[in-house]
C-alpha cells in the first residue's frame, strides 16, 4: 500500500448482543442476500475494531447503527463508547424509522446526544423477499415519512440514504425536494447484480443522484453486493462513481465487521488503494479522510494529516 496520510473510516459498526439485534438473532435467517451471516452473531467491541485495522493508518472512524431494537438505547451506548474511545469512533449515525409513530419525537431525542451526526432508515426495497429490508415500495414519497425527514435539517441532522439501484431515481427526487439537508448515498447505489441490464439501470440512477450537489457517496460493503469481489470487479462500479461525483464528494468505508465476511481489512484497503493510484495525493486525502471529516463535522483533531494515538 502506498498510504502516506491518515485515514478515516465512514462507516462502521459495533455490536453489544444483550442490546437485542433482530438481524442478528439465533432464529435470524442465513439466506439473505449478504450471505451467511453467522459469524457476525457476536459482540464486536472497540477492542475487535482495532485488532482488524492493526496494519492500517486509520486514526478516526464513523460509528453507523447496526439495527439494534431499540434506537435510542443503542445511540446511548455509542455515546458512551465514543466518550471513553475517540476517535475511534469520534461520531456517530443513529437508527431511526421515519414511518413510525412520534419518529419526530425520537428524531428530537437523538439530536441531544452529543455523538450523533446522522439518521440512517434502511429503505432498501426488492420484490424478492431475500433482499428486501422493508415491507413495500416508494417509501420515500409517503407524506409521513416526508414530514419526520423535514425535522432533519433544523436539527442540524444528516442523513444516510441505503437503498438498492432501481430507487435511485427516487432517493435523486427525495434530494432535490430537500436541498438543505445532507445525504450520504451509502454502499455505491447497491446494484443488485452485474448484469448490464442492473449495471444500465444503475449507471442512469447514479447520474440522477450525483447531480444533487447536496449527496455525497460512499464506497462501502463492497463484498455486501459481490461477495467474491475482485479489484477488476470492483472498478466497474467504483470508477463510474469516482466520476460522476469526484474525489471531494466521495468517502471509502470499511463496513466492517460485515464486510469481514468477505475479506480482511488490509486486503480491503490495498483495493482501495489501488483503485484510486491515478489521483493525486489530495485527491485521496479527501476520498480517503477529508470528505468523511466534513460531512460527519469531526473533531479538527482528527483532520487528515494528524498523527493520533491511543
Amino acid at each position: 500500500m502506498t498510504f502516506d496520510f491518515d485515514i478515516v473510516d465512514a462507516h462502521q459498526h459495533f455490536a453489544r448482543l444483550d442490546l437485542g439485534y433482530p438481524w442478528l438473532g439465533p432464529d435470524a435467517p442465513i439466506d439473505r442476500y449478504h450471505g451467511d451471516d453467522r459469524a457476525l452473531r457476536r459482540n464486536y467491541s472497540v477492542a475487535d475494531y482495532r485488532a482488524d485495522i492493526a496494519s492500517l493508518p486509520i486514526v478516526a472512524s464513523v460509528h453507523i447503527e447496526n439495527g439494534a431494537g431499540d434506537p435510542l438505547v443503542e445511540a446511548r451506548w455509542i455515546d458512551e463508547v465514543i466518550s471513553a474511545h475517540a476517535p475511534l469512533p469520534a461520531a456517530q449515525v443513529a437508527k431511526a424509522d421515519l414511518s413510525a409513530t412520534g419518529a419526530e419525537g425520537v428524531l428530537e431525542k437523538l439530536a441531544q446526544i452529543p455523538s450523533v451526526r446522522g439518521i440512517r432508515h434502511i429503505l432498501n426495497w426488492h420484490p424478492n423477499p431475500r433482499f428486501t429490508h422493508t415491507d413495500r415500495p416508494g417509501i420515500m414519497g409517503e407524506p409521513a415519512w416526508r414530514a419526520a425527514f423535514a425535522r432533519l435539517e433544523p436539527l442540524g441532522l444528516s442523513f444516510d440514504l441505503q437503498v438498492f439501484s432501481p430507487q435511485l431515481v427516487e432517493a435523486a427526487e427525495l434530494a432535490r425536494d430537500f436541498a438543505g439537508t445532507r445525504i450520504v448515498l451509502d454502499h455505491l447505489g447497491m446494484p443488485p447484480g452485474r448484469d448490464e441490464q442492473t449495471l444500465a439501470e444503475w449507471r442512469h440512477g447514479m447520474a440522477a443522484i450525483a447531480a444533487c450537489p447536496n449527496v455525497v457517496v460512499k464506497v462501502s460493503a463492497i463484498g455486501t453486493i459481490d461477495q467474491h469481489w475482485s479489484v477488476a470487479s470492483l472498478r466497474e462500479v467504483v470508477a463510474p462513481t469516482l466520476d460522476l461525483f469526484g474525489p471531494e464528494r466521495v468517502m471509502f468505508a470499511s463496513n466492517f465487521p460485515v464486510d469481514g465476511l468477505y475479506s480482511t481489512m488490509t486486503d480491503l484497503y490495498v483495493a482501495f488503494d489501488e483503485l484510486t493510484s491515478s489521483f493525486d495525493r489530495s485527491e485521496r486525502e479527501a476520498m480517503f479522510a477529508g470528505t468523511a471529516q466534513s460531512f460527519y463535522r469531526l473533531p479538527p483533531f482528527v483532520a487528515a494529516g494528524s498523527s493520533v494515538g491511543d
